[in-house]
């Protein structure tokens, strides 16, 4: 099941979430491009759990400058895309209800949020985080507490033939929170486990639930 388009329409133009996009593009080609091993770059800039929550590294800069640079950051054309994809389906909607400057904050502290997630619930890894899946996951978070009927269109995989249906966020977003949580439940069973930072995923998803109206009474505050 992949969603790739809302009926949800906008007031405005999202240039922060266009912006952002761009941003993540462009450093995964700085990234896939850096001379020698592409490794380096993720052990020096991905968030790593054990300096997050020690503040000792042996990275060039300080394990808090690396919960932003990490989310930007991705493992291949597959991880960007999918984040990408997903950001662009339902990150205009909340910056336009959130506004430009509240949308920027918003989505950092999301990632913020998904970064510690993940670094408490694997105090001792060394393995380096990146990805803006965590940002992303709050994004979803908001969006399905303020859009849950809005329709999502979504390509459903029936063996060899391919559907187009649309669904309600309320179920697209919620299938995939569910399946984050299963995975997240399932992986703490895997000692030493790397891949996919499902509590990063929790985490983001659950301050974006959270915070979202915190966030639009902040708007008509001001």
């Amino acid at each position: 099941m992949i969603p790739f388009k809302d009926d949800n329409p906008t007031r405005r133009l999202p240039f922060i979430t266009v912006g952002l996009i761009v941003v993540n593009i462009i450093v995964f080609i700085v990234q896939m491009t850096y001379p020698g091993d592409p490794r380096r770059v993720v052990y020096a800039y991905g968030a790593i759990p054990r300096f997050l929550l020690t503040f000792q590294t042996a990275q060039p800069v300080h394990p808090v400058l690396t919960v932003f640079t990490s989310m930007f950051m991705h493992g291949g054309f597959l991880h960007l895309g999918t984040n990408m994809l997903y950001f662009w389906i339902f990150g205009d909607n909340i910056e336009d209800r959130l506004g430009h400057v509240r949308f920027f904050v918003f989505y950092l502290l999301c990632g913020i949020t998904a970064a510690y997630a993940h670094a408490v619930t694997e105090p001792s890894s060394m393995l380096p985080m990146i990805g803006a899946s965590g940002a992303v996951s709050g994004i979803l978070g908001a969006y399905l507490l303020l859009f849950p009927r809005a329709r999502i269109h979504t390509l459903i995989f029936l063996g060899f033939f391919v559907q187009v249906v649309r669904l309600p966020a309320l179920f697209v977003i919620g299938l995939w929170i569910v399946i984050q949580f299963i995975n997240g439940m399932i992986s703490k069973g895997i000692a030493g486990q790397g891949g996919v930072a499902w509590f990063a995923h929790i985490g983001g998803f659950v301050f974006g639930i959270l915070m979202i109206k915190f966030f639009l009474k902040m708007k008509r505050r001001y």
